[in-house]
């Protein structure tokens, strides 16, 4: 398994200083959040070939591009229009980077309050951007996320097998599905199958009230809910059923850490950098 960080981590640098920063704490490879200042459909394709020009200096692969456009399931027409032209260029701008996965969001409400039609809307327009994905050799990937049609396993194969496509898979994101409350070890890794084709990592717990830095709030089947997000084995996320899987499943696919805890960026990420390097460890140790 290869490590990966995101650069939404250290969204408050440059991506140049972004690739710097991750080069200098050892990460194989940056997934690019796409939203100024890093990067975004209308990025010019001259910066785009200089940020590959930056990845490879650095000895960086660039594996996903953590898109922010599609939400098809709640907007109009013409906004999925919109969105369908923001992925295609986006796609564009993979190619030249050489990234082979670009995140869609596939919109919302969260799965328990969804109904049929936000299934099969997004699942209507996810398909026509798989058909462009397959073209250019590329993957499509629906983040595993709170508030969305796809918050737990079982949802999330509902929609993958709706839009019936080879070109399109998932991210397991466990933070996502523990503030979910739904299961995010052994069995969501076997459940999900060869659909699962990227992991993000990331640690967070419940809390009585927000308010403080690094907290936040969501809308759970258990109603509003806050969070405080963590370094990882500081929050309630346990990782190593995950882990467990991923390696009994010869997963060889990338893990990006994503940690936003209340710490300076660079400080959070070489934590979390640290305790994901010893948890793998002890999962080699402990299979061996």
């Amino acid at each position: 398994m290869r490590l990966a960080a995101f650069s939404g981590a250290l969204i408050d640098y440059s991506i140049h200083e972004a690739m710097a920063i991750t080069a200098d704490l050892g990460f194989d490879g940056i997934e690019i959040a796409c939203r100024e200042p890093h990067l975004s459909p209308a990025s010019s394709l001259e910066r785009v070939r200089e940020m590959r020009n930056i990845a490879e200096g650095y000895g960086l692969e660039i594996p996903v591009l953590a898109g922010y456009m599609g939400h098809f399931s709640t907007i109009s027409d013409a906004e999925c229009e919109v969105a369908y032209d923001q992925f295609q260029a986006l796609l564009e701008r993979a190619e030249i980077l050489e990234s082979n996965m670009v995140r869609v969001f596939p919109g919302g409400p969260n799965a328990f309050l969804a109904a049929d039609y936000h299934y099969e809307k997004a699942a209507f327009w996810i398909r026509k951007c798989a058909e462009q994905a397959s073209a250019a050799g590329k993957r499509i990937v629906l983040e595993i996320h709170n508030i969305s049609l796809i918050e737990t396993e079982v949802s999330a194969r509902r929609l993958i097998q709706m839009i019936d496509h080879d070109s399109v898979g998932l991210i397991h994101d466990a933070g996502n599905m523990y503030i979910t409350d739904t299961e995010f070890g052994e069995e969501s890794v076997r459940g999900l199958g060869r659909d699962l084709l990227h992991v993000h990592i990331k640690d967070e717990k419940r809390i009585r009230e927000g308010g403080a830095p690094g907290s936040f709030k969501n809308v759970t089947r258990h109603g509003n809910e806050f969070f405080m997000q963590c370094r990882l084995g500081e929050g309630d996320v346990d990782h190593s059923g995950l882990l467990r899987e991923l390696k009994a499943q010869a997963y060889d696919g990338w893990l990006t850490l994503e940690c936003a805890a209340p710490y300076p960026p660079k400080e959070r990420l070489a934590y979390d950098m640290k305790i994901i390097r010893e948890w793998l460890q002890a999962v080699e140790v402990n299979e061996g």
